[in-house]
């Protein structure tokens, strides 16, 4: 894989990645999707009232009469729609009636909701508990009374858009929990079908979809291996590779931790990544120049195969200016944090690696890159087949 700057089929560009909305300076990862209940004129007008009383907090008994009608033993479909679109209401607007409907018992009817035939109901149940997963004292609740595998069914077959982005949000709430929730997570399947959702969801699921897959492979490393064999690398690459997508941080922070392991650096050598990574070191911003350069650390340290690849890229000379140029340090730092914790609103900032943005940027991480890239290669290193890049 010989390549210069005028034979490299990396794609040139003057211009900056940025994620859109993002700047340089905030974070990767913003909280996921909320509940975006939205209705027609007609109808908010009928509504209004309703949901003004559900931005209060409700009382006990307003509660229970809902929870009653959720469990009725004959109930109308129309009883049932208004019962659960108000515990989704209730929960939405006001964090105290979180709580309360959890107390009350709330959880496990709703759960059963999300294998109702009926689709509005469906997704009334699904955002109902994503809205009660805001509250951290719910998340081992709402895992206990079985909600993990219903919402990956919902994940891959809820009718509407809406249930499903919901879905792959609450999932992601629930992974913070525990690494033992994220694992489940991923043993109930949910990988490939955020996989799926990031290839093909619209913006908003793209988004949840790659905040998700952040989430469950930095809770549980056994779930790397399922995003990697689930084929998330290629889409990754190709967020990563296209400034427009609004997804290039999003996106080169997931890569970063798939290459984590050896499958993942593989799946990302074999899939194109060095010069996706290698152009975002020339042309990125400064976070995409530091996550791109720790992804290649990774890449690099215990591979000479996949060096000469690096090096023969022309990694050295944008490293060297990154490494020099006191207007290209960022001012971040990675820190680790092995337990995640998500109360509402704060963002995925306590999942490891991540940067905070202080000071300095890890020249360290820079200098020992360009450190291994010029270390000599062996004549019979560069003759080996691409078959053997794969078994290192």
């Amino acid at each position: 894989m010989q390549s210069d700057a005028s034979t490299s089929p990396r794609r040139r560009s003057t211009s900056c990645y940025s994620d859109s909305g993002d700047s340089s300076c905030s974070e990767p990862f913003s909280e996921c999707g909320s509940d975006d209940l939205s209705f027609t004129p007609a109808a908010a007008a009928g509504i209004h009232r309703l949901l003004l009383s559900c931005a209060a907090e409700a009382s006990e008994d307003a509660i229970s009469s809902l929870m009653a009608e959720l469990e009725s033993p004959a109930p109308s479909l129309d009883s049932l729609r208004r019962a659960a679109m108000e515990l989704r209401l209730l929960a939405k607007h006001n964090p105290d009636n979180r709580v309360r409907i959890a107390k009350a018992g709330g959880v496990r009817p709703l759960v059963k909701l999300l294998s109702h035939a009926d689709p509005l109901l469906q997704e009334h149940g699904v955002t109902a508990l994503l809205n009660l997963s805001i509250c951290d004292e719910n998340k081992a609740t709402i895992v206990e009374a079985g909600a993990i595998r219903p919402l990956v069914q919902a994940l891959k077959s809820a009718a509407s858009p809406a249930a499903r982005e919901n879905a792959a949000c609450a999932l992601l709430r629930l992974s913070q929990l525990d690494g033992a929730a994220a694992a489940a997570i991923g043993r109930a399947g949910a990988i490939p079908l955020l996989v799926s959702l990031l290839e093909t969801g619209g913006p908003r699921g793209k988004k949840d979809a790659a905040t998700a897959l952040y989430a469950l492979c930095s809770g549980a490393r056994e779930n790397r291996q399922r995003a990697v064999e689930a084929g998330a690398v290629r889409p990754l690459l190709d967020l990563m590779a296209d400034p427009e997508s609004g997804m290039v941080d999003k996106a080169a922070y997931v890569l970063h931790s798939l290459v984590g392991s050896g499958e993942g650096r593989a799946a990302a050598v074999e899939e194109g990544g060095i010069p996706v990574l290698v152009e975002m070191v020339e042309v990125g911003s400064s976070r995409q120049k530091e996550i791109a350069t720790l992804s290649l650390l990774q890449i690099c340290e215990d591979n000479a195969v996949y060096r000469t690849m690096v090096a023969r890229e022309g990694a050295i000379p944008p490293l060297v200016a990154l490494s020099q140029s006191p207007s290209a340090r960022p001012k971040l730092k990675t820190k680790v944090q092995t337990t995640p914790a998500f109360p509402h609103q704060q963002k995925l900032q306590n999942y490891a690696p991540i940067c905070s943005w202080t000071n300095p940027f890890p020249i360290r991480q820079v200098e020992s890159l360009i450190e291994i890239l010029r270390q000599p290669r062996s004549p019979s290193l560069r003759a080996r087949p691409a078959a053997v890049v794969a078994a290192e």
